[in-house]
């Protein structure tokens, strides 16, 4: 089975800055991909590369096989929610979530079932703009969910959510990806996509991982965190 996701050589240059370099790896059907990095290590960028945000340097970022601006109905293919990017703050959840549904071809029962699925349905009148952090974090999620994708991009999908809220969305993700939707990740809390990733990419400009958690770990033997900061550190010194 082809890979919902593939990355080969993605760089960007931002006049001569590198943002990232030579980013190759995939993602499969079904599982859940955590891409990890210090700020600046490009896990934004790589993210908004692969959904048409920006043209990449060198390489490409396909997702089903082809650019996301060649898919003919993209809502129902990718779900996408990136960190920093807001919303009307004078319009109410429901409202927001009801102007999505109409921009992807679906219903507003769809929107009243998404209210409820991610706990905002007792807040589907209040001004977004008057949201907590995690009330964002759900309407974002949501808006990502729309469509009913194949394929979840979620950029510190985590941030806001007290211990309730990071528990309830691990449970979510595990159950879409075991439905056989897939999810690509960002975030910066080792200990929380420990217990969500299937798959990880570690990235600090280039590429210094990527493969299975239990690989990266080896069966569990060691800690997410220590790897990581095995890899990053290692990364730091000089050649």
């Amino acid at each position: 089975m082809p890979p919902v996701v593939r990355f080969s050589g993605f760089g960007k240059v931002y006049r001569e800055v590198v943002a990232v370099r030579e980013l190759s790896f995939t993602v499969g059907q079904g599982r859940i991909l955590g891409l990890l990095g210090p700020n600046g290590a490009g896990k934004s960028t790589a993210l908004r590369g692969l959904l048409g945000l920006l043209r990449p340097t060198a390489g490409s970022a396909t997702v089903f096989g082809r650019p996301y601006g060649e898919l003919s109905t993209p809502a129902r293919r990718v779900g996408a929610h990136l960190d920093g990017v807001g919303f009307e703050p004078g319009i109410s959840g429901r409202g927001h979530l009801r102007i999505c549904a109409a921009a992807a071809g679906a219903s507003r029962q769809r929107v009243e079932r998404l209210l409820a699925e991610v706990g905002l349905r007792a807040a589907a009148n209040r001004r977004v703009g008057r949201y907590s952090a995690g009330m964002t974090q759900r309407l974002g999620l949501a808006t990502a969910l729309v469509g009913d994708p194949e394929l979840l991009v979620l950029d510190e999908p985590a941030n806001g959510l007290d211990p309730d809220g990071i528990r309830w969305l691990r449970r979510f993700l595990r159950e879409f990806a075991d439905g056989g939707g897939t999810v690509l990740l960002s975030s910066h809390q080792l200990a929380e996509v420990a217990q969500t990733i299937d798959d990880v990419v570690i990235i600090k400009g280039g590429l210094l991982f990527a493969g299975s958690l239990a690989e990266l770990t080896d069966g569990g033997r060691h800690e997410l965190e220590q790897r990581y900061f095995d890899l990053i550190d290692r990364a730091g010194e000089p050649a």
